[in-house]
């Protein structure tokens, strides 16, 4: 993967828009890096991206509309779960957040803030505590954490008390990250979400969920009611945030053993120079 610099970012799949909303008002203004796009969809063709007019690449996968500004260097990436018959494969609405999207992907990675800022369903007092857990870096340049276990009192709305949780957190690319999480009837299965935050700019993004959950006991607006609801209480935490983008400086803040996949992924950034949304490392 070529992210060495910004411009190889900006020649990566973004998401752009959700189909489902597109093929109700039948075409969508966005922006991404700054970039105006204007979106249509004529009848049952694919999607159009226009930037100033101009065509660009553009794909539709997951029930999203994906786009590049340049020619990308790989793929969308692969979800198998989306393939699985007996899963409820959901896109959980397009969300606009006053902050760097790289914020955002930081957020999803941080199990430190569940019984604080999701009290009564991802976390709850006193069971603070973050256990140690693993963190690694793929053959295929991706962030992998495993061994993250979490007590929640209410992990998902198919769970009858709290217990124990099972995480594991992937980064895929920079604004592209995932988690699979135990399934409540399933033990022996996890259920998986992933967050594909389109930057609007430097400091504003959209997030766009996307769940791929085991159909058990649950249906498809429970699915995306849970998501919505989990989301909306971290959107005013993100948003008070300062400053707006994220800072690569390992100085600028104090880790603690919980944030260690935090940590891991500001090096990647920094190694890799993408500083679009960040606030870079002193010299």
């Amino acid at each position: 993967m070529d992210l060495t610099s910004n411009a190889g970012l900006f020649a990566d799949w973004h998401v752009v828009a959700d189909i489902e909303n597109l093929r109700r008002s039948g075409s969508h203004e966005t922006r991404l890096f700054g970039t105006h796009l204007a979106i249509s969809r004529p009848g049952d063709g694919p999607a159009v991206v226009l930037a100033g007019g101009k065509k660009v690449v553009a794909r539709e996968k997951y029930g999203f509309v994906w786009a590049s500004l340049g020619e990308p260097f790989a793929d969308i990436i692969d979800i198998p779960e989306a393939e699985e018959d007996d899963r409820h494969i959901v896109t959980g609405g397009s969300i606009a957040v006053h902050a760097s999207g790289l914020r955002v992907v930081e957020n999803f990675l941080d199990m430190g803030h569940f019984p604080f800022v999701h009290a009564g369903w991802l976390g709850t007092e006193p069971h603070t505590e973050v256990p140690a857990y693993e963190v690694a870096f793929t053959g295929d340049d991706q962030i992998l954490a495993t061994d993250c276990r979490f007590f929640q009192p209410v992990a998902s709305p198919t769970a009858e008390s709290g217990f124990m949780v099972d995480y594991v957190y992937r980064v895929f690319r920079p604004y592209t990250v995932a988690l699979y999480k135990s399934n409540p009837t399933q033990p022996d299965r996890k259920d998986f979400i992933a967050l594909f935050v389109q930057p609007v700019d430097e400091e504003r993004c959209v997030a766009h969920p996307f769940l791929c959950y085991l159909m058990d006991g649950i249906d498809r607006a429970t699915v995306r009611w849970f998501m919505q609801l989990i989301f909306a209480q971290d959107k005013p935490i993100l948003e008070n945030q300062l400053p707006k983008k994220l800072p690569l400086d390992p100085r600028t803040e104090t880790p603690v053993r919980a944030d260690a996949v935090s940590v891991s992924y500001r090096r990647w950034l920094r190694d890799r120079r993408v500083s679009y949304g960040a606030v870079p490392q002193a010299v």
